[in-house]
C-alpha cells in the first residue's frame, strides 16, 4: 500500500509537471502544501466527487489561489470530471484548468481565488451561512445541515488587511465549523518575509478569538492529524499553524523564492524526481496510488447516508424539507413575483416624497416578510443606510437564526463575506455603506461580477447631496466605476417607484449581483402616464414625453430626474418639444433589443442632454460627442446640499442655459 507521502508526491510530480508544461505558474506552495492536503482530503473532507453541488458537503477554499494545481490535483485524484489531460492543459485558453481557480471551470472549486485574502473571507462567509442554516432549520434529532468549511491560506493573505476584518469577525461570531491553515512557509514573492512581515500571528489569532493551534510540522501526518482532531472539537474558529518548506522535494530550490512562481525547469524536476523517490514520467502516476486517493465510493455513500436522514426529515417536518431544497436551489418563493409586483403598484398610487433610501428600508419592510432567505446587513451604517427591517433579528454567536448581520467597520470583509454566503446557498446576502466606500469594498463587489453570484449591494448617501460631510464623503467616479463592471446591474432610482422596482429586479436576478443606489435627500415621485413596472424594469423608458418628435432628450437618473423633469416643463411652456428619459439602470437599458432602444433614443435625435451628479464623462455615450452632459468633473465641497447643487450647476436655469445653446448649434 502506497504510504502517506507518497500519496502526497502525486501532488508534487503533478504539480511541478503541469507547471513546467504550461511554463507559467506557482509549484512552491502545492509541493509545500502536499502533505497537509493528503490528510484533509483523505481523512476528513466530506465530498462527493460525482456530485460536487451535494448540499451537506464540506467547503474546501484555496484561498492561496496561486497554488491551483494543488487543488485541480486533488479534484483530479479523488475522482472529479478533470482529466489527466486538463492538467497538461493547465493555464490555457478555455481549460477547465485556470492560472487560479476559477468557479464554473473546474467541477469542485467553491469560489474563484487569487486576489489574497479573499478566500479566506469567502469561507468565512460560507461557515456563517452553514451556521444560520443549521440554526434555521436543525431539529432535534435531525441535523441535515452539519458541515465544515476548510481553508488554505499563506503569508500573502495574512498580510492582506481583508484578513483582519473577516477573522476578527469570525471569532466574534464563534464560528466553530471553521478550521483554517495557515501555511507558515515564510516566502513570498520578493523572497523572506522575515523583512516586512513579523508580526505574532498565533497572537493576533487568539485576540480575535480563535483556538490556535501552533508549531504543526506540515510536513507529519500525525501532528497534522492530531491538529485537525483538536480543531473539530472546538467551538470557535481554529487556526493550525503548520510550518512548511515551499516547493518541498526540489534540491535546490525549495525553501527559496525561486520555486513560488516560476516553472522548476526540466533538470531541476529530474532532481526533484529523484529525492521524492519518484520514478515516474510526467503526468503518470500508478494505479495503486489513483486507488488509494478515489473518494468516489465514499462519497456516494456519506451523500447516500445523508439522504436516508433528509427522507427521515422531511417526513416529520415536510415545509421545513421543502423550504430547504426550495432556498438551497436559489428558487423565490412562487408569489414572490406577484406580491412584489402589487407592492410596487401600491407605492406608485401612494405617490409619496421620500428620499431613496427611505423607500429602499420600506421595500425591505414589504419583502423582507416574503423571503426568508434574506441575510441583510450593514458596514456600521444601519441608521444611516436604512437597512432593517420591522422582522430583523441579529445573527450572533448564541443564535445563529436570525437575518441580519452587523458587520462592523468591514466594507470590504462584508462584501467579500457575502459572496461566500451566496456561494453556499441557502440565502440572499445584501449589505451596505455609504457608496464613497464602496471604494474600500472595491474588488470583492468585482468578484461577486466576475463569478456572477446573486449578492445585492446597497449604497446610500449617493453624491454631492450628502452635503455637509464633504468632497470625503460625495461619490464622484464611483457611479461610472459600477457601470462599468461587467455582470453587473446599477440602479440608481429616481423616486420611490423605481426603488421598489430595482429591489424586485435585484432579488430575481439569478445571475449576477445588483448595486442599488439611493438617496440621503427626499425626491419628489414622478407622475408616468403608461404601465409602471414594465417600463422601469427595462433599465431605461420615456419619462415624459412631448406631442411629435422630439426635438430635445434630457437623459437622467436619481435626484436629477426632478431637475430634468422641472427644465422640460420651462421648455414646453416655450414651444419646445422635449423629450425626459429616467435611466435607472444603463445595464439593463443597455440589455435591450434594438427597436426599444431606438424607441427611447431615436438616433435622429442627436439634441441630447444627460444630468447626473456624478463623473460626467460616462455619459457621453449616450449624448454623443454633440451632446452635452451636465455632472461632476471634479470634487465636491462641504455645504448644505442646496448650495452644492447650485454651485456646481445642477439647477434649472443652468439646464435652461445649456439646452439654449444646444438647440441653437
Amino acid at each position: 500500500m502506497p504510504s502517506r507521502r507518497e500519496r502526497a508526491n502525486a501532488i508534487r510530480a503533478l504539480s511541478m509537471d503541469a507547471v513546467q508544461k504550461a511554463n507559467s505558474g506557482h509549484p512552491g506552495a502545492p509541493m509545500g502544501m502536499a502533505d497537509i492536503a493528503e490528510v484533509l482530503w483523505r481523512d476528513y473532507l466530506k465530498h462527493n466527487p460525482t456530485n460536487p453541488h451535494w448540499a451537506d458537503r464540506d467547503r474546501f477554499v484555496l484561498s492561496n489561489g496561486h497554488g491551483s494545481m494543488l487543488i485541480y490535483s486533488l479534484l483530479h485524484l479523488t475522482g472529479y470530471d478533470l482529466s489527466i489531460d486538463d492538467l497538461k492543459n493547465f493555464r490555457q485558453l478555455h481549460s477547465k484548468t485556470p492560472g487560479h481557480p476559477e468557479l464554473g471551470y473546474t467541477p469542485g472549486v467553491e469560489t474563484t481565488t487569487g486576489p489574497l485574502g479573499q478566500g479566506i473571507a469567502n469561507a468565512v462567509g460560507m461557515a456563517v451561512a452553514e451556521k444560520i442554516m443549521a440554526a434555521q432549520f436543525n431539529r432535534d434529532g435531525h441535523r441535515i445541515v452539519d458541515h465544515y468549511t476548510y481553508a488554505f491560506l499563506g503569508d500573502g493573505c495574512m498580510m492582506e488587511g481583508i484578513s483582519h476584518e473577516v477573522c476578527s469577525l469570525a471569532g466574534t461570531l464563534g464560528l466553530g465549523k471553521l478550521i483554517a491553515f495557515y501555511d507558515d512557509n515564510g516566502i513570498s514573492i520578493d523572497g523572506e518575509v522575515h523583512g516586512w512581515f513579523t508580526d505574532d500571528t498565533p497572537k493576533r489569532f487568539e485576540a480575535y478569538g480563535w483556538q490556535v493551534i501552533r508549531n504543526v510540522n506540515g510536513h507529519d501526518a500525525e501532528e497534522i492529524q492530531t491538529a485537525i482532531e483538536t480543531a473539530r472539537k472546538s467551538e470557535q474558529p481554529t487556526l493550525i499553524c503548520c510550518k512548511t518548506i515551499i516547493g518541498f522535494g526540489s534540491p535546490n530550490k525549495q525553501g527559496k523564492e525561486e520555486s513560488h512562481g516560476a516553472a522548476l525547469g526540466n533538470d531541476e524536476i529530474a532532481l526533484t524526481r529523484a529525492a521524492l523517490n519518484w520514478n515516474h514520467a510526467p503526468f503518470e502516476v500508478p494505479a495503486e496510488i489513483y486507488a488509494e486517493w478515489d473518494a468516489k465510493d465514499a462519497g456516494k455513500a456519506a451523500e447516500a447516508e445523508w439522504n436516508q436522514r433528509f427522507a427521515d426529515y422531511s417526513a416529520a417536518y415536510p415545509e421545513l424539507a421543502n423550504e430547504f431544497v426550495r432556498r438551497m436551489a436559489g428558487e423565490l418563493p412562487a408569489d414572490f413575483s406577484e406580491q412584489a409586483s402589487a407592492f410596487i403598484r401600491a407605492v406608485a398610487e401612494k405617490g409619496e416624497t421620500i428620499a431613496s433610501r427611505k423607500a429602499s428600508q420600506n421595500c425591505l419592510n414589504a419583502f423582507g416578510p416574503l423571503l426568508p432567505e434574506l441575510l441583510g446587513g450593514s458596514a456600521d451604517l444601519a441608521g444611516s443606510n436604512l437597512t432593517l427591517w420591522k422582522g430583523c433579528k441579529p445573527v450572533v454567536q448564541e443564535d445563529a437564526s436570525g437575518n441580519y448581520m452587523y458587520y462592523g467597520v468591514r466594507e470590504f470583509g462584508m462584501s467579500a463575506m457575502m459572496n461566500g454566503i451566496a456561494l453556499h446557498g441557502g440565502l440572499i446576502p445584501y449589505g451596505a455603506t455609504f457608496l464613497m466606500f464602496m471604494e474600500y469594498a472595491r474588488n470583492a463587489v468585482r468578484m461577486s461580477a466576475l463569478m456572477k453570484q446573486r449578492v445585492l449591494y446597497v449604497f446610500t448617501h449617493d453624491s454631492i447631496g450628502l452635503g455637509e460631510d464633504g468632497p470625503t464623503h460625495q461619490p464622484v467616479e464611483q457611479l461610472a466605476s459600477l457601470r462599468l463592471t461587467p455582470n453587473l446591474d446599477t440602479w440608481r432610482p429616481a423616486d420611490a417607484v423605481e426603488a421598489a422596482v430595482a429591489w424586485k429586479h435585484a432579488i430575481e436576478r439569478k445571475d449576477g449581483p445588483s448595486a442599488l443606489i439611493f438617496s440621503r435627500q427626499n425626491l419628489p415621485h414622478n407622475l408616468r402616464d403608461h404601465e409602471t413596472e414594465a417600463a422601469i424594469a427595462r433599465g431605461g423608458y420615456v419619462l415624459k414625453n412631448c406631442a411629435g418628435e422630439p426635438e430635445l432628450i434630457f437623459i437622467s437618473t436619481g435626484s436629477e430626474v426632478g431637475l430634468a423633469i422641472a427644465a422640460a416643463d420651462a421648455l414646453t411652456a416655450r414651444g419646445r418639444r422635449v423629450r425626459v428619459v429616467s435611466m435607472p439602470s444603463t445595464s439593463v437599458f443597455d440589455a435591450q433589443d434594438a427597436a426599444y432602444r431606438q424607441s427611447v433614443l431615436p438616433v435622429e435625435v442627436g439634441a441630447r442632454i444627460a444630468i447626473e451628479a456624478g463623473h460626467a464623462d460616462y455619459w457621453y455615450k449616450y449624448v454623443g460627442l454633440d451632446g452635452r452632459v451636465i455632472g461632476m468633473t471634479g470634487y465636491g465641497e462641504s455645504a448644505p446640499a442646496g448650495a452644492l447643487f447650485e454651485h456646481f450647476g445642477f439647477t434649472v436655469e443652468n439646464v435652461l442655459a445649456t439646452a439654449d445653446e444646444l438647440l441653437e448649434d
